[in-house]
């Protein structure tokens, strides 16, 4: 039970001083002020809500599933004792990194700046660089055949429609 609490604290604290808070709040901050263009129609408020509200769920779900099912944290340097292949890892491979990208998306639209479409293209760039050069060997020399199973059958960044049905947490 002990774990769980650590690994609880050290997910929070990830999240609002690590990559998800200096991704979605802290650099868009930097880039816009937060200051929204005059004028903008209600069509684009409500896409760009939708896609911070879309693109924020995944990474509140990833968390407790890492937790509570992989018994493990956010944090790379802090893993997860069991492969997590459940929830939206059923449909997608890294749904944190595509729902991190989708809520950049939607603050994209709501400033309406092209500073933040080039910063979405660059994490876009990032996250997909250091996915194939360091975690997935990682992931592959941490769970071996299971994580070889997963990756043939859950595409990387463009979700599946149906889910995989595949054995592990």
């Amino acid at each position: 039970m002990a774990s769980h609490r650590r690994n609880k604290i050290v997910s929070v604290l990830f999240i609002l001083f690590g990559g998800p808070g200096i991704g979605l709040v802290y650099l868009p901050l930097c880039i816009t002020r937060f200051r929204l263009p005059n004028g903008e129609p209600w069509w684009q408020m409500a896409l760009a809500a939708a896609l911070i509200l879309v693109g924020i769920a995944p990474g509140l779900e990833s968390a407790r599933r890492f937790i509570f099912v992989g018994h493990g944290t956010l944090v790379p340097t802090v893993p997860t004792e069991h492969l997590v292949v459940s929830g939206f890892y059923r449909y997608v491979r890294n749904p944190m990194y595509v729902g991190v990208l989708a809520a950049i998306a939607g603050e994209t639209v709501l400033f309406w700046s092209l500073p933040m479409l080039l910063y979405l293209v660059l994490l876009a760039l990032g996250f997909h660089l250091f996915v194939c050069l360091y975690e997935e060997p990682t992931l592959a020399r941490r769970y071996g055949e299971e994580y070889a199973g997963f990756t043939r059958n859950v595409p990387r960044w463009l979700p599946r429609i149906k889910p995989w049905q595949g054995s592990g947490v």
